[in-house]
């Protein structure tokens, strides 16, 4: 896919997110979510900053580098610490005016995003990204925190073709997920075969490098798992070989500190 399709693809991930927030009440706003300490507020507030980020790293890399800085300096001072960073400023806006502010922090992501070719590289949190892992990084955001935000007011979003690039993105991440660990990125293949919301399989890995350890299922559960948005054992993944199952119970798609996925909320004798 090139650029202009996935930057496409991005605002109708966006779009499809505003298309729940849109009709909710001010209470809803409120509403805490999964992510601890979290509301649907600071959900959407977490996009707005990042995107309004994004943005800036495309336009001015060293204007960006000076802010990156100011969020890792203020996250070492408490737990909230960063939060109050990234959330503050949107927290004290009233909900309409918090709809209205991501809207705008995504148009600023688009029209920097439209400058973009295709081999140029754009500073990030962790390393450098490839323009297109990068747009794919922000459709991966906004599906994954939409996932929270869905799960918390009980709205349903039909998996679409938008899912591949989150898979993608979960599959390349691999050894981030362990070197972001401070843990040596293991060797050897993992093979992943997808079952995508029309009915096609998509495939990632080597067969042959990767042994018996293999990752197979719905594209859906797959990406809740590399997002963290669910355990593996609450999913239909079948997961076999020791690398796979490692890689299942940590991994981490996206940039930042390490964190552990939610809780198993179910026994599964067989995993």
């Amino acid at each position: 896919m090139n650029l202009a399709d996935l930057l496409e693809d991005l605002l109708d991930e966006q779009q499809s997110l505003d298309e729940i927030v849109a009709p909710l009440d001010d209470r809803d706003w409120d509403l805490p979510t999964p992510s601890p300490r979290w509301s649907v507020s600071d959900q959407i507030g977490h996009l707005r900053h990042f995107d309004r980020a994004a943005a800036l790293a495309i336009r001015d890399p060293e204007a960006f580098s000076m802010e990156a800085r100011k969020l890792t300096e203020a996250s070492q001072v408490s737990e909230t610490s960063g939060d109050d960073f990234t959330l503050g400023e949107f927290r004290r806006l009233a909900p309409a005016e918090r709809l209205e502010a991501w809207r705008q922090g995504r148009a600023e992501l688009a029209e920097a995003a439209g400058t973009l070719g295709e081999r140029d590289r754009v500073k990030w949190y962790g390393p450098s990204m490839g323009a297109k892992s990068f747009v794919t990084a922000r459709l991966m955001e906004a599906w994954a925190h939409g996932t929270d935000v869905c799960d918390t007011v009980g709205a349903q979003r039909e998996p679409t073709h938008r899912l591949r690039h989150v898979a993608q993105l979960g599959y390349i991440t691999r050894a981030w997920t362990y070197i972001n660990r401070g843990e040596p990125a293991p060797e050897g293949d993992v093979r992943v075969e997808l079952g995508a919301p029309a009915g096609e399989t998509w495939t990632w890995g080597d067969a042959g490098a990767a042994g018996d350890n293999t990752v197979a299922g719905p594209a859906l559960d797959f990406c809740l798992v590399v997002t963290q948005r669910r355990h593996v054992a609450d999913t239909g993944l079948e997961v076999a070989g020791v690398h796979a199952v490692d890689w299942m119970s940590k991994a981490q798609a996206y940039a930042g500190p390490p964190t552990d996925g939610p809780a198993m909320n179910r026994d599964r004798s067989e995993w």
